[in-house]
């Protein structure tokens, strides 16, 4: 994927292309696939495909509408990685996550899509695989995950759950989950991996606990 040139975040351009989506999450190492039909959007993908590749996803703030709505602080850099034509117009890319970064300001542009200066700095280990990973309790996190496929009669593969590595299990589940977008944020914004998994545990015990009308118990 080409993204171990990102070794420091001085290798990451300081004014990137804005995609605000709402209820789209991604982090570091992860992939988005996207279906890209508006015309100011191809016309960002075509801008960033012809420069570093580099677009920062990011939410729009609750009850902010029209064509310019307020954004949210923190969004998530990724770049281009995988991307094709289709017959219809369409462009069907893959987004991997980079690095966080927090808006600094919105500079007038002339192009119709958003453009922001960003800071990476508060979000530098994003850089570095697995940062974490050892202080996640992660069989917290599987038996949180087990209780919620059960009570919404799911089933998973086990043996693939059981072999990934502990920040793949814990961004893929947070990519997953069937959240909406105040908590998608609080995912993307929580400091660390272990930070992260602590709120998809909390997250899905207030789901467990609604779907069973408060009688849950709280995982140890």
């Amino acid at each position: 994927m080409m993204l171990g040139r990102y070794k420091t975040i001085s290798d990451l351009p300081k004014q990137i292309p804005l995609f605000p989506m709402s209820g789209a999450l991604l982090l570091p190492r992860t992939d988005l696939p996207l279906n890209i039909f508006e015309p100011r959007y191809l016309l960002m993908v075509q801008a960033a495909m012809d420069s570093e590749r580099i677009i920062g996803i990011i939410q729009p703030q609750q009850n902010s509408e029209g064509e310019k709505p307020k954004l949210e602080r923190v969004g998530c850099a990724g770049r281009i990685t995988s991307y094709s034509e289709a017959e219809d117009g369409r462009l069907l890319i893959t987004i991997t996550g980079i690095c966080r970064f927090n808006v600094k300001k919105e500079p007038r542009v002339a192009t119709p899509f958003r453009q922001a200066v960003v800071d990476y700095r508060p979000f530098e280990i994003d850089l570095v695989s697995g940062t974490g990973a050892p202080s996640v309790n992660r069989a917290q996190l599987v038996e949180a995950f087990r209780q919620y496929l059960e009570a919404n009669n799911m089933t998973t593969n086990w043996d693939e759950i059981n072999s990934v590595s502990t920040e793949v299990l814990v961004n893929t589940l947070s990519l997953l989950a069937p959240y909406p977008p105040r908590e998608k944020q609080a995912l993307l914004e929580a400091p660390d991996l272990r930070s992260r998994a602590e709120v998809l545990v909390a997250l899905t015990e207030l789901a467990l606990a609604k779907s069973l009308g408060g009688n849950s118990t709280r995982m140890q």
